[in-house]
């Protein structure tokens, strides 16, 4: 099925920045395409052919979008589940699938999976609201600390907490979720693996990410990781076998926590392009938009190596800024070398928002770090 200047439609559900930079391969390609978000002002509305506002939760809406499309894709796994089983069974082509999405989008059920597939994870206990949990902390089956996860609607650091006395369950909201046992891990890690519905299959290097103490989201991704390759192969082959029992198409981000041990366990998944994967747009000889796009339209899969070194920085809202967005000492961090900044094109930021992200290549993968660092503490994303 070609889609190279003609009239057959890939529909993207979600406008975000994830799909605005999904939308630079379709441009350059002369893709036709349609996103669906609830924001009149989402990124992505520029970059594509035609675009919807509505509630891509809202299964009525889902339905009449994704009828007027050829192959229908995601950019956040938060849809309408139902409305892709409909859609699937009337011939339009979703990837990843609505059986793969329904195995990622609650936690819990992603969890059991593991178990269920020999996957290397966390010991984990589901519970179907807070009474329940508190009833095995009560009855000694739960033991504190340990990590809260709600099942349903968490990312970007939502729905997690780390849970270290009474006090804090009785803060937790009352919904289906997870307790899971904390792991004492010395590194955290990702894999990104991409499949067509061929059967063609790549993984783009190990990345490690460090996170931010407080909003618990991704701040730096290095790429490769610094590890030894005995490590970042066992990565590899752990994102794999994920990925061969999901038996999804697209891109597949697999965060993983190493241990002090050396074990590699999986943390969780995101069925689509990922914040760990920004960094391949410049380290990348194919980077991990393009390469869902032709997985997802089922075109040769591109080279995932890197051809040079490189560090993403997240930028985001600056805490106590609330509004209309500034981005302070942009020309500062434009005048060094190696730094490409993203701008999303949200236009009114709040703490921890994620705003954009800045790209950092260097022959040397410490200097881009070092770098990094001085990106991070020099542009500020403020409001007005």
């Amino acid at each position: 099925m070609s889609f190279f200047s003609t009239h057959k439609t890939l529909g993207i559900l979600g406008g975000g920045q994830l799909g605005k930079m999904m939308l630079y391969a379709t441009r350059k390609w002369d893709i036709k395409t349609s996103v669906l978000d609830p924001s009149p002002d989402a990124p992505s509305k520029l970059a594509c052919d035609y675009f919807e506002v509505g509630d891509f939760k809202d299964y009525n809406t889902v339905y009449d979008f994704g009828k007027k499309v050829d192959v229908l894709t995601f950019e956040i796994e938060h849809v309408n589940l139902e409305a892709l089983k409909q859609l699937e069974k009337e011939g339009v082509h979703v990837y990843p699938s609505a059986a793969t999405l329904e195995l990622i989008q609650n936690k819990s059920v992603q969890k059991d999976f593991y178990v269920v597939n020999n996957i290397p994870t966390a010991a984990h206990q589901n519970f179907d609201n807070l009474e329940q949990l508190k009833a095995a902390v009560l009855s000694n089956q739960l033991n504190v600390p340990f990590v809260w996860k709600s099942a349903l609607m968490g990312y970007d650091g939502n729905g997690v907490n780390m849970v270290r006395d009474q006090k804090q369950i009785d803060q937790l909201p009352d919904v289906a979720c997870l307790a899971e046992l904390i792991v004492p891990f010395s590194h955290e890690l990702a894999v990104i693996v991409c499949r067509s519905p061929s059967g063609e299959v790549v993984a783009y290097p190990t990345v490690e990410m460090e996170f931010h103490p407080e909003a618990n989201q991704v701040e730096y991704v290095l790429c490769p990781s610094r590890l030894n390759k005995r490590i970042t192969d066992k990565a590899q082959e752990v994102a794999l076998h994920v990925s061969e029992s999901f038996k999804h198409v697209g891109l597949l981000a697999v965060e993983l926590f190493l241990t002090k041990n050396e074990d590699v366990l999986v943390n969780e998944v995101a069925p689509r392009p990922h914040n760990s994967g920004h960094v391949t747009i410049e380290t990348s000889y194919t980077d991990q938009f393009e390469q869902h796009i032709r997985a997802i339209l089922d075109l040769p899969l591109g080279n995932p190596e890197n051809k040079v070194s490189g560090v993403m920085v997240n930028l985001v809202g600056a805490e106590n800024h609330s509004g209309a967005v500034h981005y302070e000492h942009m020309n500062t961090i434009l005048a060094m070398p190696g730094v490409t900044p993203h701008i999303y094109g949200k236009k009114d930021t709040r703490p921890f928002r994620k705003m954009g992200h800045v790209t950092i290549v260097n022959k040397n993968l410490e200097e881009a770090r070092k770098t990094a660092e001085m990106v991070k503490k020099t542009i500020q994303v403020i409001s007005k």
